[in-house]
């Protein structure tokens, strides 16, 4: 017994000596061997299991059901009740009670210190002893008992020891980044800010000189206004020294021609002149007359050719009245509005850009962008005659009130007149710089006006073939002019959205369009609009009244021609063109309308 006892306390004392440390007591061994990482040997037993010997359990029908013939609420309340308090209890967790870890044999606890140490041929010698003295019969050994909890805890706290030194390692390199992170944004902040305050710096920057080139504007404006009044006042005065250098002109011409009647020796009415004594006539200071003299004696050898019948035309002080009378009476007929499309002649090229009635005589004359104009008979269509000179597009036509004379306006900056008898060019009018858009004859039909755009008009004296002044006002191309009927009075339409009238003594009503589609009426001696008419979207080209001045007429860009009832306010349309329509002109009776288009066509409306 002795012997059993000395040898269970060598195996302690080996067991102390391999791990150093003294053995606790084995009350604790239940929670250490409950520890994670302890390695243990155990011999199991594994026998084939028999079919024929194993009993199968009946599960009973958990779905119950009531029989026929026995149904009772009171019973059926009874079991829905059980059901679900069955069912609350299988839902319920039950925790069962974990079966306590069998506690580590010390022999187990030496090996696996031994394989983790890596000692093979120690391991070998003690399992070769160990266990040759389990076979002599030595039991008392397994009295050993197991191993203490502390070497069991510090192998779990040497384990969770590297397990935080590793995640110690992983959090220092995530801060080391986080501190790189953190130094990278507070220097994106810095420049940010810094870029911040050098905008803000620049916007104030900006602020101040923007309030002082707006104080600078203001202290200029009363200088730009008074520059503006020096410049009309400029203007006005260059007018009426031009009025004057014409008039001298006129007088030096009629000197000039007077000298060379005296010359040829043919009698001429001359001024009574008031002979004065030699002395007296030396002191006398010179007259304007005189001195006129002197300076066409002077420059008699220089003369100038000038037509035979050089004299400016007079415009007239009284005018006669309207011969028409479907001008100046109210025209009773009904209006008509039915026109229907019945002809169609192709007499251009290029789009037409206008067209024109005679007067007198069923022709009309229609022009276009190939540089031609032709006179045309009606009904038929036959062409007559075809003017050819201008060197580039033409934009507008008149006849002469005797319809006798045409006049045209092209883009080649000219305005030539034709005889239509002779059905040739007999005067060319040059001093526009860029295209001239229109003209038209006085009723007296010895003058022409035209506008170009140059943003000037000009009035051309057929009989001095020169122009006899130019109209200034107007800041934009002057794309329309016309004299009224039997009236100095003359109208002009600009691109810059006004409407000038020059000379007016009477009072009409105008009409007006523009490239939205709005067709205004104004009343001519107030200068406001009457009424606004919106036909758009499309562009509108011309406008044209009528012989009764009842019914407008519009040509309109997408090749729609609006007929406006001035009094019904009743707006017709006419489908024909096949694209934009430019020009739209009235027959003298009105029973018939005209229209030119964009594909070189002239359409009859009757």
């Amino acid at each position: 017994m002795a012997a059993q006892q000395g040898m269970a306390d060598s195996a302690l004392r080996v067991l102390e000596e391999a791990l150093g440390m003294g053995l606790t007591t084995s009350g604790d061994t239940a929670d250490a061997v409950a520890a994670e990482g302890a390695f243990y040997l155990e011999q199991v037993t594994i026998t084939e299991a028999s079919e024929d010997d194993y009993e199968y359990e009946e599960i009973p029908d958990d779905n119950f059901s009531i029989p026929e013939g026995e149904e009772d609420l009171a019973k059926a309340i009874q079991m829905v009740q059980e059901q679900a308090t069955d069912t609350q209890i299988l839902e319920q967790k039950t925790v069962l009670s974990s079966k306590p870890a069998a506690p580590e044999a010390i022999e187990d606890f030496l090996c696996n210190f031994l394989i983790k140490m890596g000692m093979t041929r120690t391991l070998d010698c003690f399992q070769s002893e160990w266990y040759e003295l389990m076979q002599k019969g030595i039991t008392e050994l397994r009295d050993a008992g197991n191993v203490p909890d502390v070497y069991t805890q510090n192998m779990l706290l040497e384990n969770e020891n590297k397990i935080l030194k590793k995640d110690l390692k992983h959090y220092k390199q995530a801060a080391d980044k986080a501190r790189e992170d953190l130094l990278k944004t507070q220097k994106e902040r810095d420049f940010h800010r810094m870029h911040h305050k050098r905008v803000v710096q620049e916007k104030n920057k900006l602020i101040n000189d923007l309030k002082g080139l707006k104080l600078h504007y203001a202290s200029y404006e009363p200088t730009i206004r008074v520059l503006h009044e020096k410049h009309h006042a400029l203007l006005k005065q260059k007018m009426l020294t031009s009025l004057e250098r014409d008039r001298a002109i006129r007088q030096i011409s009629g000197l000039q021609e007077t000298l060379k009647h005296m010359e040829i020796g043919h009698g001429v009415y001359a001024p009574e002149l008031r002979v004065v004594p030699n002395c007296e006539k030396e002191n006398a200071p010179e007259g304007p007359t005189q001195k006129g003299l002197r300076e066409a004696r002077e420059q008699s050898k220089c003369k100038i050719k000038m037509k035979a019948n050089t004299k400016d035309s007079e415009f007239p002080t009284n005018m006669q009245p309207n011969p028409n009378p479907c001008l100046c009476k109210e025209n009773i007929c009904p209006a008509k509005f039915d026109y229907k499309l019945n002809n169609i002649f192709r007499l251009h090229e290029l789009p037409v850009s206008c067209i024109v009635m005679h007067p007198h005589k069923e022709f009309l004359v229609s022009c276009g962008e190939d540089r031609v104009w032709k006179l045309v008979a009606l009904p038929k269509g036959n062409v007559l005659l075809t003017g050819l000179g201008h060197t580039d597009w033409l934009s507008n036509c008149c006849f002469h009130p005797s319809g006798n004379k045409l006049a045209t306006a092209s883009g080649d900056t000219t305005v030539k007149l034709w005889d239509l008898f002779k059905g040739n060019c007999i005067l060319t009018c040059e001093g526009h710089t860029h295209a001239v858009w229109s003209c038209t004859w006085h009723s007296c039909g010895e003058f022409v006006a035209s506008s170009s755009l140059d943003t000037t008009s000009k009035i051309w004296d057929v009989n001095s073939e020169r122009c006899r002044c130019t109209l200034y006002g107007h800041t934009d191309s002057v794309n329309s002019i016309e004299f009224f009927p039997f009236s100095n009075t003359l109208l002009t339409a600009s691109a810059d959205k006004s409407l000038s009238v020059w000379d007016a003594r009477t009072g009409y009503m105008i009409a007006s369009c523009d490239a939205c589609g709005v067709i205004k009426l104004w009343d001519f001696r107030k200068l406001l609009p009457i009424v606004s008419i919106d036909v758009g979207p499309s562009p509108s080209n011309e406008v044209n009244f009528d012989s009764s001045g009842r019914i407008l007429a519009q040509a309109s860009g997408n090749g729609v021609i609006h007929l406006l009832d001035l009094k019904s306010g009743q707006i017709h349309r006419l489908m024909g063109h096949d694209s934009e329509a430019h020009t739209v002109v009235f027959s003298h009776d009105g029973e018939t309308l005209f229209s030119g288009g964009s594909d070189g066509t002239v359409r009859t409306w009757s």
